[in-house]
């Protein structure tokens, strides 16, 4: 079965940094691609980050400069380090699994799987 499970959120400060973890298994971790997606109250699910399985990033404009897409696959998980954080970045943080995914990363339609979220909030 798989598994694609968030941590590292919480509240943080505008201005401050928070580093989120998708741990996944079940699955050949190194032939997915990787996003995250977020989601504020009353809001659609939009896209914030994505690594293909060859290591291409791909940023929202909103978040560039600020965050940071990683993945380890030794370790078969993704990290967003979020930087310089604003109160706009207030959402649960969704993280999802593409199959050999290349093209079309901002799109949700695109992932097979996706984690239960985390939740982060910046306050100001």
């Amino acid at each position: 079965q798989v598994q694609l499970v968030e941590s590292g959120g919480g509240l943080v400060q505008a201005g401050g940094s928070l580093r989120l973890s998708c741990a996944s298994s079940g699955l050949t971790f190194s032939t997915y691609s990787m996003g995250w997606f977020r989601q504020a109250p009353g809001k659609e699910r939009e896209f914030v980050a994505a690594i293909s399985w060859s290591g291409s990033t791909y940023y929202a404009d909103s978040v560039k400069g600020r965050f940071t897409i990683s993945r380890d696959n030794a370790k078969n998980t993704v990290y967003l380090q979020m930087n310089s954080l604003k109160a706009e970045d207030t959402a649960v943080y969704y993280c999802a699994a593409a199959y050999y995914g290349s093209s079309g990363l901002q799109t949700r339609t695109k992932y097979d799987f996706w984690g239960q979220g985390t939740q982060v909030t910046v306050s100001s």
